[in-house]
């Protein structure tokens, strides 16, 4: 069990144990990518996009809109004073998406540094597993306060989070085996469409099976607890000492 479970009088059953690690494994895969509002943002920009050149045609419009509503979003989360890394990703992807799109003229092209940083995402996945440091444990091992002790300490997490990765890596090709053909032959149109389509349940998915692997791992190592812990004994060895070396008379 962690120790995010506050302790009670009547002492938990593994059944409930097992319930409350799922629901705190589930709670931190949603601050690690962002949830549901990091998802609309995601998914926001691009389909303004391509709503308003399907109307018109217009690049400039279209680009210039979008890029604005990202800087709106990312306005409102300094304003509530909320995390804003998600929100300043996707200004940036945005504007990436307007320069490209601006230098060539192609309208498709706005979408083009999102595709590349998606494959090479799906790449980074793939290669960090093979490497034996899945890129999923990086992500989220501060978010689960065990840093890197998953690495040397857990290998049922360990291998969680390599399978998330696989997971996570051929997902994210499978997209790109999508949309790659269709940035070279199918209509600006029809090509935004179907990408802002495969914004979200592709994500969904890879989220959904981390969840599945890291629910049946081992719980985390809070090495932060155990630093904690260490500095309390290590005064406590200090204070004990003083006492002894200043007896009281």
């Amino acid at each position: 069990m962690t120790s995010l479970d506050k302790p009670t009088a009547a002492q938990s059953t593994p059944d409930q144990d097992t319930q409350a690690d799922k629901a705190v494994t589930e709670a931190a895969l949603f601050e690690a990518f962002g949830g549901v509002r990091g998802m609309v943002e995601t998914v926001v920009p691009g389909l303004l996009f391509v709503t308003i050149f399907t109307v018109n045609k217009n690049l400039h419009v279209s680009a210039i809109a979008a890029l604005a509503v990202s800087l709106v979003l990312v306005a409102v989360r300094l304003i509530r004073r909320d995390t804003v890394k998600h929100a300043f990703s996707g200004v940036f992807g945005v504007a990436f998406g307007v320069v490209f799109a601006m230098m060539t003229g192609n309208a498709k092209d706005f979408y083009l540094p999102g595709m590349l940083y998606t494959l090479g995402l799906a790449l980074a996945y793939i290669i960090t597993a093979l490497a034996g440091v899945p890129l999923i444990g990086l992500i989220l091992g501060p978010v689960f306060k065990e840093n890197l002790s998953w690495r040397t300490r857990n290998p049922g997490r360990k291998k969680a989070y390599t399978k998330a990765s696989w997971a996570w890596g051929l997902i994210l090709l499978g997209k790109c085996a999508i949309l790659f053909p269709m940035y070279w032959w199918a209509d600006t149109t029809k090509f935004g469409w179907v990408l802002v389509a495969l914004k979200i349940p592709p994500f969904l998915l890879a989220v959904y099976l981390t969840w599945v692997f890291l629910a049946k791992a081992p719980a985390p190592i809070d090495v932060f607890a155990e630093m904690e812990a260490e500095e309390r004994a290590e005064k406590e060895r200090k204070a004990a000492a003083a006492a002894q070396s200043h007896p009281e008379s």
